[in-house]
């Protein structure tokens, strides 16, 4: 059920103009003032959307915001990529690989313990519990094909989504003010933050000193944005024909499955070809400048977007236990991430987005990456994190199918 708002959906441009002018509003105050710069452009972003949603200003669904998960998102990861070094991307793999499957494990924990605590108060949970251990290990393409397979009723789907939702854009924020607490620099290792901070020019604010005024012209800006332009629609159009090609399914083998999950995604095969885009033709891309800046712009809107649909009267109406239900989930990986974290080294920046990937998705995890400045972590976290997506179905799977027993 959608509730009434002053802007209406299919105000196409009046919701344009606000997702684009908050993105930019919120990199202003990011790199103009200390405090902005400490909270971060993107929790601005985020938390201006969420208050005009929850007061009705903004609506919470709108083909526009499709049109930025659908094509905005995309357009951003190439550009984002285009000064990647290919090597060094593979090594930071496979230590957030690690991490990203513990914090996967948090998952499962979390979905045990809400279960066992919930079961008997609220009804159709084991459906419920299927779909959000796809989507809290994988996304949302987990998520919608855990409701398919268990046929659960659309009522329960919906009331889901909203929970998910607005769980998902707190713990964002707690996680991108993490790196700012004292208690957390203690007590992790935090080499990225600490490189970030050891080029900052001391007399200006760290978002302002990173994004520096910079030469730029208009060839760089045909060159990167018409490059992204291509490298989506050959990525996705690759993707899309190997995932007609190679079977996959509840009744086909895990083989075929895993082939499927790896050359059926779209994020993970535009990931790929970007990278080896830039491998192979380092020159043309090291000299694009304003790839950085587009992209990062661009993923500014999304976190406007990711704001929107947390809407708390929705859930007070709706479903308040299943967002207890959630909640618990989400508060037993973070545990479980920090901990394991902690006690297998792993630093400060890791753990965050391999939580963050397992809750959000890649395209949150490559996003907060972003707004904090850790660059050598933006593809590393796209490819673990997509992975994700292949692992998703079978723990939700799984899961729905011992507790369905109770």
């Amino acid at each position: 059920m959608l509730l009434y708002s002053i802007i209406q959906p299919d105000d196409t441009w009046i919701l344009w103009a606000f997702l684009a002018g908050w993105a930019a509003v919120s990199i202003y105050l990011e790199q103009k003032y200390d405090w902005a710069s400490k909270l971060s452009g993107a929790i601005i972003a985020l938390v201006g959307a969420m208050l005009l949603a929850n007061f009705n200003i903004i609506p919470t669904e709108s083909p526009v915001y499709d049109t930025v998960w659908t094509y905005v998102v995309p357009l951003a990861i190439p550009l984002l990529l285009f000064q990647s070094n290919i090597f060094k991307i593979w090594n930071e793999s496979g230590r957030l690989l690690i991490i990203f499957l513990l914090s996967s494990i948090g998952t499962v924990a979390g979905v045990i313990i809400a279960f066992f605590l919930l079961k008997d108060v609220i009804p159709g949970l084991y459906m419920i519990s299927a779909m959000m251990t796809g989507s809290y290990i994988g996304g949302g393409v987990n998520f919608a094909a855990m409701a398919a397979k268990f046929e659960v009723p659309g009522e329960t789907v919906s009331s889901t989504v909203v929970a998910d939702n607005l769980l998902m854009a707190i713990y964002f924020l707690v996680l991108i003010l993490i790196p700012t607490l004292n208690f957390f620099r203690r007590k992790f290792r935090t080499p990225y933050i600490d490189e970030l901070e050891s080029n900052t020019n001391k007399d200006e604010n760290l978002a302002s000193s990173y994004w520096g005024r910079k030469e730029i012209s208009l060839k760089d800006i045909g060159l990167a944005v018409g490059t992204a332009f291509a490298i989506v629609a050959i990525s996705f159009t690759l993707a899309e024909f190997f995932d007609g090609l190679i079977p996959s399914g509840e009744n086909v083998n895990v083989f075929y499955n895993v082939l499927n999950g790896i050359f059926g995604d779209n994020y993970l095969m535009l990931t790929t070809l970007t990278l080896l885009s830039v491998s192979f033709f380092p020159r043309l891309f090291e000299n694009i400048n304003g790839a950085q800046e587009i992209g990062t712009y661009l993923i500014y809107i999304f976190f406007v977007v990711i704001g929107v649909p947390a809407s708390l009267p929705l859930i007070l109406q709706n479903a308040p236990l299943i967002l207890v239900f959630v909640a618990i989930m989400v508060f037993i990986n973070m545990l479980v991430s920090f901990t394991l974290g902690k006690a297998f080294k792993f630093s400060l920046e890791e753990i965050i987005l391999a939580s963050n990937a397992n809750i959000g998705g890649p395209t949150t995890a490559a996003a907060m990456a972003i707004s904090r400045g850790w660059m050598k972590l933006v593809g590393p976290i796209l490819i673990v994190g997509t992975l994700g997506y292949i692992i998703g179905n079978y723990a939700g799977s799984a899961i729905g199918i011992w507790f369905s027993n109770f």
